[in-house]
């Protein structure tokens, strides 16, 4: 077996913490406070591992939660509550994460109390596993907590979570002697431990008993057969600093320039994960040059290899452990330029947006545009097929969500920001649908706002507006639609931009009609009327004559509504848009039944069905035959209302009846 073989199996097993997994596994049972007082409790119970970064307290969190696993049928659950550079998660970003897990749908925009109420309720009723790691406070962990006994929360923190009722830490130190060599052992393999154990344990001990350190010094042994454990001491020993920061600087200090500058520039990827073209773009060098890097590093203890892939030959994924991230930021603050630090970023941020537009442009028809300009890409950058890239986007979802917040919050970079985002917006709306895709597409949309309002840019901030307003609108926030689209009017009068105006003010229209305020509707149809008029932009006149007829319908106002009908159904016919046609002289027949003008009613609706048979509609002439069997029956006639209703059925079958035309608020 290999040197890098070895460090491969070491890195992939637990050692020791036998004490502390026994203390852990009687806490579970021990009686709490709650049933001390006769109470049943209210809330899950928490076991919380504390220990600083590089002490293993995850990986004993981890190797807890895989013994418990069994025992909770219901599945585990993981999040992480910090940021690979140090920054607290929000809680909104966790419980999306959470939601997402759990299979549950998140309503775009929703606030962060609905959010952690759905992750609740998400949990009544199961027996599951929550792994709540590196969390920074109480306040990240409470509103998580599951209100359901029957599961267990397993807590990784620096210190106690003060706030959190009846929570004993687990604190975690160094690993025993005896552990901490056989983690060593696993790395090396066991010559160089056997010919000289005293050299180990002296190892060991420089190295605090951490297994971050202890991690390091073994792939730093992996790499080097012929190093002595005792010249590695004495290393160590010249160095300043804790056991990890010394055992990094001599890692990092050994390593050849081009591989020590791809490990200090993994330190800007997202999320701390990076696979081939990450490491690719941000130092300069070819895609099978990094990967062979990468799988360097991971033998090396330097990254871990992230369970699964893509498909994708070379295209497995890479995290920097979390402790290694603040050492490796120092390292690059003080070797590298910042115009340097800076022109890798643009790089980064440039290989994504053209990973994203590959991703996107596979789903599009053979022949078309995107798919030629798709052929002319390096074939590093191009995906085989649909299903791969869709693998591709789905496995690195949460990494280009953060990249594109980490772009927006940098600043710099404000265009490739831009680009980015409008990327990953199209190759989610391609790949997952725009329901589905709609709470990242919310969040996306709010980072271009805040690009938008920072540059003064009032066309992508009415742009923006008006995408967050129709997430709103379709959550059933109106009130929220409304002032965003009110803004978004205002954005695109600044910008001078007709079709961002003209949108903003019909979606007021429509907000008011959603709230039953028909007259404000009505009034703000018709100034997104004028508009159209003046503009000559006769399929958007059409339409909003349409929307001033149901409106003035709703209100009563039937003359007026039977005029706009009527200019709808015009202007439709002006434009050869025969179910449109149809459509709209239904909705004058309604009009008019509902003034009590039956004959004319009953004369328009057969015109209606007739136009709509012409269209060769056959659903909208069923459901026109629907109503005009309706308005028979209500005219004494139902040996004709039944002719049609058959002829309904003819055309559909028995689900006809499904096909009734309503209008939009749903009144009649």
């Amino acid at each position: 077996m290999t040197d890098q073989a070895v460090a491969a199996v070491g890195a992939s097993q637990f050692y020791g913490r036998q004490r502390e997994l026994k203390a852990l596994r009687a806490d579970i049972e021990r009686t709490g406070l709650d049933t001390l007082t006769g109470r049943k409790a209210p809330r899950a119970r928490v076991l919380l591992i504390a220990g600083k970064p590089g002490s293993g307290r995850t990986a004993l969190a981890e190797e807890l939660v895989g013994r418990l696993a069994p025992e909770y049928p219901d599945g585990v659950f993981r999040v992480r509550l910090t940021e690979a550079g140090g920054d607290p998660v929000p809680t909104t970003r966790a419980a999306q994460d959470l939601l997402a897990a759990l299979g549950v749908p998140e309503p775009p925009g929703a606030a962060e109390d609905e959010l952690t109420a759905l992750v609740r309720g998400a949990f009544d009723g199961r027996r599951a596993l929550l792994l709540l790691d590196d969390a920074v406070d109480a306040e990240q962990v409470d509103p998580l907590l599951p209100d359901n006994p029957d599961s267990l929360v397993v807590g990784v923190a620096r210190g106690p979570l003060t706030g959190i009722p009846d929570v004993r830490p687990c604190t975690v130190g160094g690993l025993d002697p005896k552990s901490a060599i056989e983690l060593l052992t696993g790395y090396t393999g066991s010559v160089r431990v056997t010919v000289d154990p005293q050299a180990a344990e002296s190892l060991a001990e420089e190295c605090g008993g951490l297994p971050g350190a202890l991690v390091l010094a073994g792939g730093w042994l992996a790499a080097r057969p012929k190093a002595s454990v005792a010249d590695l001491t004495k290393r160590l020993r010249a160095l300043t600093g804790d056991p990890v920061e010394r055992a990094f600087s001599l890692v990092h200090e050994s390593l050849p320039q081009p591989a020590a500058r791809i490990l200090r520039h993994l330190c800007l990827a997202p999320l701390g994960r990076a696979d081939a073209h990450t490491a690719s773009a941000l130092a300069g060098c070819s895609v099978s040059a990094a990967a062979t890097t990468l799988a360097d590093f991971a033998a090396s203890g330097l990254v871990r290899e992230i369970p699964g892939g893509d498909g994708r030959q070379g295209e497995g994924q890479y995290e920097v452990p979390g402790h290694l991230v603040p050492l490796l930021r120092e390292r690059l603050a003080e070797l590298d330029r910042p115009a340097e630090v800076q022109l890798a970023r643009a790089r980064m941020l440039e290989r994504t947006v053209r990973l994203l537009q590959s991703s996107r442009a596979v789903t599009e028809p053979e022949g078309s545009p995107a798919r030629r300009k798709l052929a002319g890409l390096p074939r590093a950058l191009r995906f085989p097929n649909t299903a791969t890239a869709a693998a591709w986007l789905e496995g690195r979802r949460p990494v280009l969500l953060a990249a594109a917040r980490l772009a927006v919050a940098d600043g710099e970079l404000d265009t490739l920001a831009r680009r980015l985002i409008a990327a990953l917006v199209r190759a989610l709306a391609a790949h997952r649908g725009a329901e589905a895709a709609a709470p990242d597409l919310y969040g996306l949309h709010r980072l271009v706002l805040d690009v938008a309002e920072r540059r003064g840019l009032h066309r992508e901030q009415a742009a923006a507006l008006l995408n967050l307003a129709d997430l709103d609108a379709r959550t059933g926030r109106t009130q929220d639609a409304l002032l965003r689209y009110r803004s978004a009017l205002e954005a695109g009068r600044k910008a001078n931009d007709p079709y961002a105006t003209a949108r903003a003010m019909e979606s007021v229209g429509g907000s008011y009609q959603e709230l039953g305020d028909w007259q404000r509707a009505g009034d703000w149809y018709g100034r997104a009327l004028a508009q159209r008029l003046a503009r000559d932009e006769r399929a958007d006149q059409a339409r909003l004559y349409g929307r001033l007829g149901a409106v003035h319908t709703y209100a009563g106002r039937y003359g007026e509504a039977l005029r706009n009908w009527r200019a709808a159904a015009a202007g439709y016919r002006r434009l050869a848009d025969l179910p449109g046609y149809a459509r709209a002289l239904s909705e004058a027949a309604r009009v008019q039944e509902y003034a009590g003008r039956p004959e004319e009613s009953l004369r328009t609706c057969e015109e209606a069905v007739e136009w709509a048979r012409r269209a060769k509609d056959e659903r909208l002439q069923a459901a026109l035959q629907l109503r005009l069997a309706d308005t028979l029956d209500r005219l004494g006639d139902p040996a004709a209302a039944r002719l049609h209703r058959s002829a309904a059925e003819r055309l559909l079958g028995t689900e006809a009846s499904a096909y009734e035309i309503r209008s939009g608020s749903g009144e009649d």
